[in-house]
Order: C-alpha cells, then sequence, then structure tokens
C-alpha cells in the first residue's frame, strides 16, 4: 500500500475510534462533529489533548497504534508513549513461527517504548505464543515498576522453565489486577501484599501454601482470587475479609475457608480425585468448608471436591443454613455414589433459597445403585425446594438414578418454571417416563433435549 494511503487509512481509522468514544461537540456551530470533516479533521486529531488521544490509541490493536508512526515525523514516536500496552499474536506476522524469534520482535518493540516513553503505563498484557528470554522480562518489569503500574498480565506462553517473579512487583503501590503464568513467586519475605490489588488470577504458578496465605492475607482490598493448576498439591489457606469471588481448579491437600467471611461466589474443583492428608476438625470437611460461607450466593463444585467433602460424617444439613444461596452448579457428579450424593442433598437442605440447580452426571455413572437410589428417594421425597424455578441436568445417560432424581426434582419443586434435560450422544429420555411423575409445578416446562 502506498505511504499516502496508509497515512489515509490510519487517520480515517483513528477518527472513527475518535467517533465512536468520544462525544465531542464543535464549539463554533454546536453541531456533532461529523466524519466528513475533511478539511480540519487532521489537525483536530493531531492537537488533541494528549489524555483524550491516548485513550482512542490505547482502544486500537497495538499493530494498528504503531503504524501511526508512519503519518508524520509529530507521529514518529507517539505510539511508544500510550499508557496501555498490550502484546498479542496480532502484533507479531504469522509467518514467524519460533517462538524465540517472535520473542525478538516484542522486544523491539519493548525497546522503542524504554527510548521514547515519558508519562504512565497503566497496564501491561503478554498474551502472545512466544519463548520469553527470561532475563529480559525481569528488566522490563523493573522498567514498569516505576510506571503507576495498575495492570500486569501475563498469560500462556511457552516456558521451559518457571519464571522467577521479581520482587519489585510487590512494590507497585497502583497494581488492582495481577495475572501471571508459568512463574515462580518466592519472596525474599514473607510479608507482602498488595494495598491496591481487587483481582488476582494465579496458573501454573509456582508458589508455597504460606507465602500464598500471606499474598492474599496482605491484600485487603482483594475481591476476587482464581487459583488454576498451581504447581504442587499445597494447603490452601484463603483468609481474607474483603474477597467475594474465588475459583480454585487445581488439585491440593486441604482448603480452609473460614476467614473469609464475605465470600459470594464459590468454585471449587480437583483436576483428579485425592485423599486429603488433613482431615479437617470435628464434623468433617463440609462443615468446615462449606458451613463457614454464611455469604454465599453462587456456589460451584466438581465431583471430586464432593468426594473430598464427604470423606467424613456428612450431617442432613448444615449447622448454620445458607441462606443466600441461590445458584448452585454440580459438575461430573456420580449419581451412583452414596458419598457424592450425601453432599449433594445436605446442600439442597442447607439452601432454602436456591432458584437455580445447573447438575452434569459423570459419563461413567454405572447403570443403577440401589443404594444410592434408595438414599434419593429416602432424603429427597421428604424435601421440597421451595423456591427452585430453574434446573438444568446434562449429560444424561438414561440410566436409572438419574430418572430418579430427575422424577423427584419435578415432584418437590413447587414453583419450578423451567426443567432441561440434555443428552449428549444418547436417546432423549422416553416421555412416558417423565409423565410417571407429576409435576408440583404447574407451570413448569420441560425442555427433553439430545445434542
Amino acid at each position: 500500500m502506498p505511504a499516502s494511503n496508509c497515512s489515509y487509512g490510519l487517520r480515517e481509522l483513528l477518527w472513527k475510534v475518535l467517533k465512536r468514544n468520544t462525544k465531542r461537540i464543535d464549539q463554533s456551530s454546536g453541531n456533532e462533529i461529523t466524519e466528513m470533516e475533511s478539511v480540519t479533521k487532521k489537525d483536530r486529531i493531531s492537537n488533541l489533548p494528549w489524555d483524550v488521544l491516548d485513550g482512542i490509541l490505547v482502544r486500537l490493536p497495538l499493530k494498528e497504534v504503531v503504524r501511526t508512526s508512519i503519518l508524520s515525523r509529530w507521529w514518529r514516536h507517539k505510539w511508544t508513549g500510550i499508557s496501555q500496552f498490550v502484546i498479542d499474536d496480532k502484533c507479531i506476522p504469522s509467518r514467524i513461527s519460533d517462538k524465540v524469534a517472535r520473542w525478538e520482535l516484542i522486544m523491539e518493540i519493548l525497546r522503542q517504548v524504554q527510548l521514547h516513553h515519558t508519562g504512565p503505563i497503566e497496564k501491561f498484557k503478554l498474551a502472545a505464543y512466544c519463548r520469553p528470554d527470561h532475563s529480559d522480562l525481569d528488566q522490563w518489569i523493573h522498567y514498569l515498576t516505576d510506571k503507576g503500574l495498575k495492570e500486569f498480565i501475563l498469560q500462556e506462553f511457552d516456558t521451559i522453565k518457571r519464571f522467577n517473579l521479581p520482587f519489585c512487583l510487590f512494590s507497585c503501590p497502583l497494581l488492582n489486577r495481577l495475572e501471571l503464568f508459568g512463574c515462580r513467586i518466592k519472596p525474599s519475605s514473607e510479608a507482602i501484599g498488595f494495598k491496591s490489588l481487587t483481582n488476582l488470577h494465579l496458573n501454573e504458578v509456582c508458589v508455597t501454601g504460606g507465602t500464598l496465605e500471606c499474598l492474599v492475607l496482605n491484600s485487603p482490598v482483594l475481591e476476587r482470587l482464581t487459583l488454576l493448576n498451581i504447581d504442587h498439591q499445597i494447603v490452601l489457606r484463603i483468609g481474607n475479609a474483603n474477597l467475594k469471588y474465588l475459583k480454585v481448579d487445581s488439585n491440593f491437600d486441604d482448603i480452609y475457608l473460614e476467614n473469609s467471611p464475605s465470600l459470594a461466589s464459590v468454585d471449587i474443583g480437583l483436576r483428579v480425585r485425592v485423599i486429603p492428608r488433613s482431615f479437617g476438625s470435628e464434623g468433617g470437611n463440609l462443615i468446615r468448608v462449606i458451613g463457614c460461607l454464611h455469604a454465599i450466593k453462587k456456589l460451584t463444585l466438581s465431583s471430586a471436591i464432593l468426594a473430598f467433602l464427604g470423606n467424613i460424617d456428612v450431617p442432613d444439613k448444615l449447622p448454620t443454613l445458607l441462606p443466600h444461596l441461590s445458584v448452585l452448579e454440580l459438575k461430573d457428579v456420580r449419581l451412583d455414589s452414596l458419598i457424592e450424593l450425601l453432599v449433594c442433598v445436605c446442600i439442597f437442605r442447607s439452601a432454602p433459597n436456591l432458584e437455580e440447580l445447573h447438575l452434569s452426571v459423570a459419563a461413567d455413572t454405572t447403570e443403577y445403585s440401589r443404594p444410592a437410589a434408595d438414599f434419593l428417594i429416602t432424603k429427597l421425597s421428604n424435601h421440597y425446594f421451595e423456591q427452585l424455578k430453574v434446573a438444568k441436568i446434562r449429560a444424561v445417560q438414561n440410566v436409572q438414578n438419574e430418572t430418579i432424581f430427575i422424577q423427584l426434582l419435578l415432584a418437590q419443586s413447587p414453583v419450578l418454571k423451567r426443567m432441561t434435560i440434555v443428552h449428549y450422544g444418547s436417546k432423549i429420555l422416553p416421555t412416558e417416563v417423565l409423565e410417571q411423575s407429576v409435576p408440583a409445578s404447574k407451570d413448569v416446562e420441560i425442555f427433553n433435549l439430545s445434542v
């Protein structure tokens, strides 16, 4: 593309973003600026206050922002001064597949920024297929720590060994979002934390249980915590009075949540079934882990964590009910497992205001389990889902325990509005089977689907 045409295209793009994101009024006429003001708009874009221009540029892909350097001499290094840098695969030519070579191209961008940038860098995100040189990445993080950093995100990249996160990152007073991948957190002191951090996301990170506990505890305004595929099995002690959202999809030895009273959404999964080394306090894991979630509104549990919670005495209901729990999602439940059903029924009976139930059935559920079937009939025949409005059962295999559960759910839910039954790779549940149970709700709609 000729340089003049390319420059014109970039100016058009900048002008469209300006119109979409800012509603500016022409002071002389009182009319909105229109896209066709070809005479003055070039000067208007170049003469915008930097904070307005920065607000436009950060909404463009970084590749397009870099291309503004060809517009004029004035624009040559403007791109290096933006406040947010999102480096993804769009920044690198698709013909370059070598991971090391792709990182070198990224470093060319970062070197230009270090040479010409003035002002703050509030956000840095690396989400490109590459293999970062650890010394380069370490040096770049040291550079960012003096730039008023608010968001630092490392997403999946190729790595041979864990990257040692430099301790200087913990000195960023404005950092409110931290997302790490492939790192090792090994601070020189256990007294680590972030006074402004609200969102912490760790994926394939090496960290000890003690370090993680201190990091969470010493981040007083932390609201969201996500832990995925943490290296090694550790004891998770999550204690933060402000924490509202927790997602764990990783193996662990044990988990303690009693010092996080504000948790409203909890999603806990184990990658594989494990037997905890610590069996918790008297009353079993269910009371200790779930019974303390007095503010919980949405709870998501996997089959493996159900087995973990049911490994010691499971009561009919929790000592303290969960009055705010309105959405319950149970993943890959074995309806032939008495242990898992004990936990499920206990939670049902402890959630008087449950409105939505989403349950997926494990693919390896056996055809029939007499103890599990008898337990379902005995316990659920005497329990009403008083507030349940939506129920969705997924991956149905048409085995008898599933049929019993669906029939009981229909019969014991007086205000149910919608029941969805989704079958994957199997025939739908026969209509005559559904008709064997008289729904307690006259308004219920039943969707019996096959995918």
